[in-house]
């Protein structure tokens, strides 16, 4: 085995890699970009190498830096992860020359894999089932429009390298193939410096299930059962599972006979995935194999109980494959979804930026894999996940119950995610049934992302959770001159995801919370409270709650259900009122400068915080309305502020 491996890659496969090697006892050596340079991964290593600037081109797809460091550092191998450099025949090649043991298959193998016509051709030899299609040498125009015509409509044409989705179109009939042709070779072109593409049929409603397979150098292949990885959006996976709930075990028997074929043929050695397009009517076909450990592998780790980073170090130094074929069992049901800085909303876009806060939800059922701490930054330059989120149970029902808590009780502060779709697939009864494709998500995406919206109890336990030392300590609660249990009470605003307000009035005396709103007085008692935890009592019945909160955002969980929401003095929305407030912003309420994050000549962009307010008990981040230039802060921070008061002077660009 080996005694020390360079990880070239970063994030949460960095660090998932990284603790089998420290469970096994082998030193590990990191690489960083200037954008990484504090990153999880860095400090979990033993040693660490600066690589670069932030640009991946410039870092971590540089394998002429990556190897260097693996030799300067004395590392015998090197793990490339997923993504970046890990289907590099290049850097396989250049690893192999240099004397330093790439983990993953040989350069050839990665080769012939990468081109997907190539494999495809190979496929056909071997025997393995192959969808309909064309995935010749001849790439011009005339002889792909009479290809795509003998295959018929619908038809989907695919870059031939590369993978995540991208070259890919769907062209549903023959007057759209031209456009549709040039738009998949310039992404292709772009992306993978390769616009040759291949056309094949393209099946409606079709699933996606792959199975895991592992050679070694001994002549051994296996396969480690299906992943389910229909649910997609944007060609690129959402949530995996397995068992798979449309397989049968004749079906099963079948697909991973074909798995270990297709990886036979290849000579295939250490970790890889056949990965099948499955019609509904039963048929399936090879679309691809990826050369490397997959994103979603934990599921398979899980319903097995094997390690498969621990596999691919057993091979990588010529060792035998752990099990035979007929010694892997599978048990239990598991399922992954990935949590992404993105914005479902928006198309799934990009939304890059601090992760104020990360509250992971924690639970024996619940397995979640992550490079991102509270006050990370998501960077634009690489991939956006936050974390992968895997949970386990006896069977499919247990698990999607467990997955159901564990999505509820993950919060994330600070910038958007795409927790509400998860949520929304978890609670959707067609993916209760099993019954989804490769197409739900773009079909189902509005119902998907409908956001339940806060109770009175669930904003009274907002409340309960922000002043929690208050319940403890006193009887009665007061703030900056307002007593809560006086005549008036205390006046907040609830303010939803869409911009829907309610305005409330609290009052309290002794552990008695009452909630005024609307819909009229509603009076609750405080029985407990923890840091996350509480129960309040309504009308004799007794509701446990959690709540979390960063700023006046806050996260309440009722019943395996996440309620969303911010919490503020009604003060904060008077600002709205005035012409030039997006120029000029303005204090929204009455309180003290705790914190400013800009200066006279700073550049700020949309969205951006400039300081942070404290006032009633709450805290509020004041932020750029506009893009441009702070031309004057006008507090310095320990100041008070009135409601409404200038607070800088931004130039616009």
């Amino acid at each position: 085995m080996f005694k020390k491996i360079l990880i070239a890659n970063r994030g949460e496969i960095a660090c998932r890699v990284m603790q089998t090697c420290r469970r096994l006892g082998i030193q590990t050596v990191a690489v960083y970009s200037d954008a990484d340079r504090h990153a999880l991964h860095v400090q979990m290593a033993d040693e660490a190498v600066h690589i670069g600037p932030a640009k991946a081109a410039e870092s971590y797809l540089d394998w002429r830096r990556i190897l260097k460091a693996a030799k300067d550092t004395g590392a015998e191998a090197v793990h490339p992860g997923y993504g970046f450099l890990s289907e590099n025949t290049e850097f396989s090649r250049q690893c192999q020359q240099a004397g330093v043991v790439f983990i993953g298959p040989w350069p050839e193998a990665i080769e012939l894999m990468g081109s997907k016509s190539a494999a495809k051709a190979l496929m056909e030899k071997a025997g393995v089932p192959v969808t309909p299609g064309y995935h010749g040498d001849d790439q011009s125009l005339p002889r792909l429009q009479a290809e795509a015509d003998k295959i018929g409509y619908p038809l989907l044409i695919k870059a031939v390298a590369g993978g995540g989705g991208k070259g890919m179109r769907i062209v549903n009939a023959q007057a759209e193939f031209k456009e549709a042709l040039a738009g998949a070779q310039r992404e292709a072109k772009a992306a993978f410096g390769d616009d040759h593409v291949l056309l094949e049929r393209y099946i409606q409603q079709p699933r996606h299930i792959e199975f895991q397979v592992f050679g070694d150098d001994h002549g051994n292949v296996v396969h480690l059962f299906e992943r389910e990885c229909s649910l997609q959006r944007r060609f690129q996976k959402v949530l995996e599972e397995t068992p798979s709930p449309f397989l049968d075990a004749d079906m099963r028997r079948k697909m991973g006979e074909a798995a270990v074929a297709a990886a036979k043929a290849v000579k295939y050695v250490n970790a890889g995935t056949i990965e099948f397009i499955v019609a509904p009517d039963r048929s399936f076909y090879f679309m691809e194999m990826n050369t490397r450990l997959q994103v979603e592998h934990p599921i398979t780790e899980e319903t097995t109980g094997q390690d498969l980073v621990e596999w691919q170090l057993i091979v990588a130094s010529g060792g035998r494959l752990p099990l035979a074929q007929d010694k892997i069992k599978q048990t239990g049901h598991a399922i992954e979804v990935r949590l992404y800085a993105e914005n479902p909303d928006k198309n799934f876009l990009p939304a890059p930026g601090r992760v104020e806060q990360f509250q992971p939800a924690d639970d024996i059922f619940v397995r979640v894999d992550t490079g991102v701490r509270s006050g990370d930054d998501i960077s634009l330059f690489y991939d956006p996940m936050i974390a992968k989120i895997t949970v386990r149970g006896k069977d499919r029902t247990e698990a999607i119950a467990h997955l159901k808590t564990a999505l509820a009780e993950t919060a994330v502060f600070g910038l958007t995610t795409n927790l509400p779709l998860l949520r929304g697939i978890a609670a959707h009864p067609a993916f209760s049934k099993g019954e989804v494709d490769t197409g739900f998500i773009e079909r189902e995406l509005k119902t998907l992302l409908v956001r339940p919206r806060p109770t009175s109890v669930v904003m009274a336990a907002a409340v309960a959770s922000e002043f929690r030392s208050d319940i403890v300590a006193s009887d009665v609660w007061a703030a900056d001159g307002w007593h809560l249990g006086s005549k008036d009470g205390w006046r907040l605003l609830a303010r939803e995801f869409d911009g829907q307000e309610h305005k409330l009035r609290i009052s309290v005396h002794a552990r008695e919370l009452k909630l005024h709103t609307d819909a009229g007085i509603q009076t609750f008692e405080v029985e407990h409270i923890g840091f996350t935890y509480m129960s309040l009592m309504e009308n004799g019945v007794s509701r446990k709650l959690y709540a979390f909160h960063h700023h006046d955002e806050f996260q309440v969980v009722l019943d395996d259900v996440a309620y969303n929401f911010s919490l503020s003095s009604p003060f904060a929305h008077k600002a709205g009122r005035v012409a030039d407030a997006a120029t000029h912003p303005l204090s929204p309420m009455p309180g003290r400068v705790v914190a400013l994050h800009v200066k006279a000549g700073d550049k700020v962009t949309v969205g951006q915080a400039l300081m942070v307010l404290e006032g009633m008990k709450m805290e509020y981040t004041v932020k750029a309305a506009v893009a441009g230039t702070i031309e004057k802060v006008l507090f310095e921070a320990g100041s008070m502020v009135d409601a409404d008061a200038p607070l800088a002077h931004i130039k616009p660009e």
